[in-house]
């Protein structure tokens, strides 16, 4: 039997390039199957509480460009609430979605991987900025992300050499430091800090005293927010509240690195904390392509009954691969890009 009703969820946080998909799924599964689309509220959240309405292409119409998501999002795990899985499937049967598109980071797939082993028919969606979910090249929002912080460190570049001054610039990367790396490296940075390599303020200090030694009186540090020095055990946070995936919220990274750093040198430093700028506002080209790419490969596996699969991006293809796979661990910086990145450092 055929496919006529597909749900679709976007969960975790909010990125460009969301409702690119929904667009896309919209209008292939309507235009193309005469299926009846059916829009999720809140992500997990709706589906729990069965906030669930009809997309056809009226709503899809003009939302492109625009940043967000029409359907709104949550960070919201039903697998914490005792009763929440049943509610959930519940709520699917009553819809009657006979296939579920899931589009989120590891959090939201991770619920949708539990969901197609008890039976769903799931479909997921890779999506977000830190570009850390495996099997996949890229996901969309992250190149969003980097160009808006790549454009930052321009900014500040200007302004640091004016004023003699290291700027220290927090990106968004709590496990993985893709954003960091790619955008200092594109924007010129003299320093890159990341989760996967502890750091050293010694070392760091000393990078910057040597630029200042052969007359480079300003340096920029680019450092994502999951970094963290050699010696520390914990993570700098923002709050010790956990959200429905155990994770504290982070931020402050910077602060302590832009301390040190005046401490230790006696230059004057300054930091900027991009923090949710690098989610919002409009999508870039690649990323409205690979959203709507995703979004179509999205319906042809529904429609091909391959379910329990992510549509990834290898190479210049869009291809199913097991969701099992994707969210079975993060993708990490390639050493290989951050040793390039190393040769531009003091």
């Amino acid at each position: 039997m055929s496919i006529k009703r597909i749900g679709i969820l976007t969960g975790g946080g909010d990125c460009p390039g969301l409702n690119a998909v929904i667009r896309a799924v919209v209008r292939k599964a309507v235009l193309q199957h005469g299926c009846t689309v059916l829009g999720i509220k809140q992500g997990w959240l709706g589906l729990t509480e069965g906030d669930i309405e009809e997309l056809g292409i009226d709503q899809v119409s003009g939302i492109l460009p625009k940043g967000g998501t029409i359907l709104k999002t949550s960070r919201t795990n039903p697998f914490k609430s005792p009763d929440g899985p049943a509610r959930v499937l519940d709520n699917l049967k009553k819809s009657q979605i006979e296939a579920l598109i899931t589009i989120g980071g590891e959090d939201t797939l991770g619920v949708a991987h539990k969901f197609s082993q008890m039976g769903v028919k799931v479909v997921g969606v890779p999506k977000t900025i830190d570009n850390d979910l495996s099997c996949t090249d890229y996901t969309f929002g992250f190149d969003t992300a980097v160009s808006i912080a790549t454009d930052a460190i321009d900014r500040l570049h200007t302004t640091a050499e004016s004023h003699d001054r290291v700027m220290v610039v927090e990106v968004m990367g709590r496990h993985a430091g893709w954003i960091a790396t790619i955008a200092g490296i594109a924007g010129g940075a003299d320093c890159i800090l990341i989760p996967e390599v502890p750091f050293s303020m010694d070392e760091i200090c000393k990078l910057i005293k040597k630029r200042h030694g052969r007359g480079k009186d300003f340096s920029i540090v680019v450092v994502a927010e999951g970094a963290k020095p050699a010696e520390a055990k914990d993570l700098v946070i923002q709050s010790p509240k956990v959200d429905a995936f155990g994770h504290v919220r982070l931020g402050g990274i910077g602060y302590l690195v832009g301390e040190e750093i005046e401490k230790r040198t006696g230059i004057e430093t300054r930091v900027t904390i991009l923090g949710h700028i690098q989610r919002g506002g409009t999508p870039t080209a690649f990323d409205r392509v690979l959203a709507t790419r995703f979004g179509i490969a999205a319906v042809d596996l529904v429609m091909k009954g391959e379910f329990g699969k992510m549509v990834a991006l290898q190479g210049n293809r869009v291809i199913p691969v097991d969701l099992a796979d994707a969210v079975k661990a993060l993708k990490t910086v390639d050493m290989g890009l951050y040793d390039i990145a190393k040769v531009f450092f003091g």
